[in-house]
């Protein structure tokens, strides 16, 4: 997560001044960005260890490794395989209830493929997380926001977030913009660090 969002304030420091970047960064992460379908040349070159594993498991042609001896080639007892985070974890529904065998390996590797997919951040996610949320939320603008000289249970505070709760989603991207100078939420609002101020201001009569 932390990478992530470094990576996009990266791209965001290139663009704003426009200096190019030469970023040597894996198929895989461009093609999520540009909600591209991954495969599996894709995934080898992201896991190539794990790639080669289930290539090794699947094709047994002249290794020596026959039903009898499978279970003492291959380290693997059920339906499981690491994620991305390193943890062992089941390759689909019940996966660590499903014995691995010679005869069902190959229905373990497609498993293990699809779930390996499913492991990759999904689009919508890297774009939150580069670009911040598409949606600004009023309950989300109350965790960022601190009441000055009057009392968050105040009619007139009440009042305040009804009217927004009514705006379109663009009309609150505008006031976003306003109290911020941002017209996007970031994806864990503890990264907005400057929050915005309701203040009471006192009617002052011109005559």
């Amino acid at each position: 997560m932390v990478q992530f969002r470094f990576l996009g304030i990266l791209m965001a420091v290139a663009i704003r001044t426009k200096k190019p970047l030469d970023l040597h960064l894996a198929p895989w992460v461009w093609k999520q960005l540009c909600s591209m379908p991954l495969g599996e040349p894709d995934l080898e070159e992201v896991d190539l260890l794990t790639f080669r594993t289930l290539q090794g498991i699947l094709h047994l042609e002249n290794s020596g490794i026959t039903e009898e001896n499978f279970h003492v080639m291959i380290p693997l007892d059920s339906f499981v395989a690491h994620s991305a985070d390193g943890r062992l974890v089941p390759v689909g529904p019940g996966g660590q209830n499903i014995s691995l065998n010679f005869s069902n390996r190959t229905e373990y590797v497609e498993r293990t493929v699809v779930a390996m997919r499913l492991w990759a951040r999904p689009p919508q996610h890297l774009e939150q997380l580069v670009c911040g949320l598409p949606e600004v939320s009023v309950e989300t603008l109350k965790k960022l926001v601190r009441y000055r000289d009057i009392a968050e249970s105040h009619q007139l505070v009440a009042w305040f977030w009804q009217s927004l709760e009514e705006f379109t989603n663009e009309e609150r991207v505008l006031f976003l913009r306003f109290v911020s100078g941002r017209s996007r939420l970031p994806s864990n609002p503890a990264d907005m660090t400057q929050k915005f101020q309701i203040i009471k201001v006192d009617r002052v009569s011109l005559g």
